[in-house]
C-alpha cells in the first residue's frame, strides 16, 4: 500500500495536550485532514508540528459529522479514521506500506494498545475483537480504522444518526454488502487518554457490549442511535459530542 495514497481522518475538540504527540507519531507520507471544532490552541498546533500534506478544516461538528466531513474532502484512495488522543507506533507506516491481501481487503481495523494505564484492559479488547473477527464479527474502533474510499461511499459512508459505535456499526455493513473486512493486530496506535476508562472498566465495557449487541442484531430503537447514554459525560470533548 503507498502511503501518499492514505489520508489520516481526525476530529478535534480541545486537544492541545495530546494533538502534538500525535502529529508527531504520523508517517511522513499521509495526508492528515483536522476537522477541527475547538475554542483552545488544538489547530495551531496542528498547523505548527504537521506543516506539510495537512489541512484543518474547522467546522462545529460532533464526532460522526466531523469524520464524514473530512472523509467528503479526501483524494486519496484510502481513509484512516483515528482520534487525536492516541500516537501511532514507530512501525505503523511500514507495516501498513506492506500490506497486501491481493485486493481482497476494503477494509482494515487493528488495536490500540497503551504503554502506561491500563495495559491488561486494552490488551483483553485487543484479544476480544480477534475472537469476534474470527467468528465473523468485525469488532472496528474508530480510532484504528482503514477503508478504502470507493467502498466507504458505495456503503453511505457513516450513519449520521449515530453519536457513537459508527465505527463498529460501518464496519458489520461493509462485511454485510460483501466487502472484505480484516484486522490486524500488530497494527497499533497506543492510547495516551484514559478518562473514560477512569470512570470504570466495568462501565465503559458494559456500555459497549449492550450498544453493539443492539446495534449489530437490529434491535437498537430509533430514538435511542442518537443517544449516547452517557458516554462522552466527563470524558474528552464531553461538553458537545466530540472525539
Amino acid at each position: 500500500m503507498r502511503l501518499d495514497q492514505v489520508t489520516v481522518i481526525v476530529p478535534t475538540r480541545n486537544e492541545e495536550r495530546n494533538v502534538v504527540a500525535f502529529c508527531q507519531s504520523l508517517p511522513a507520507d499521509v495526508w492528515l485532514i483536522v476537522v477541527d471544532d475547538s475554542d483552545d490552541a488544538t489547530p495551531e498546533l496542528v498547523r505548527q508540528h504537521r506543516p506539510e500534506r495537512t489541512r484543518v478544516v474547522c467546522e462545529p461538528s460532533n464526532v460522526v459529522e466531523a469524520r464524514q466531513i473530512g472523509a467528503r474532502l479526501a483524494e486519496t484512495e484510502w481513509l484512516l479514521f483515528t482520534d487525536a488522543d492516541v500516537v501511532f507506533a514507530p512501525e505503523y507506516g511500514e507495516r501498513l506500506a506492506a500490506c497486501d491481501d491481493g485486493g481482497r481487503c476494503d477494509a482494515l481495523y487493528g488495536a490500540k494498545l497503551s504503554r502506561d494505564r491500563y495495559q491488561r484492559y486494552y490488551r483483553r479488547f485487543s484479544r476480544g475483537q480477534g475472537f469476534l473477527h474470527r467468528l465473523g464479527i468485525p469488532a472496528a474502533s474508530g480510532s484504528n480504522l482503514l477503508i478504502q474510499r470507493e467502498a466507504f461511499w458505495a456503503s453511505g459512508g457513516f450513519d449520521l444518526d449515530l453519536s457513537v459505535n459508527e465505527d463498529s456499526e460501518i464496519a458489520w455493513r461493509l462485511k454485510r454488502e460483501g466487502y472484505g473486512v480484516c484486522f490486524d493486530a500488530d497494527l497499533v496506535v497506543y492510547a495516551r487518554d484514559h478518562r473514560r476508562l477512569d470512570q470504570g472498566t466495568l462501565r465503559k465495557t458494559l456500555h459497549s457490549a449492550v450498544r453493539c449487541s443492539l446495534l449489530y442484531s437490529g434491535l437498537m430503537p430509533k430514538r435511542w442511535r442518537s443517544q449516547d447514554w452517557g458516554y462522552w459525560a466527563n470524558g474528552r470533548g464531553g461538553e458537545q459530542n466530540q472525539a
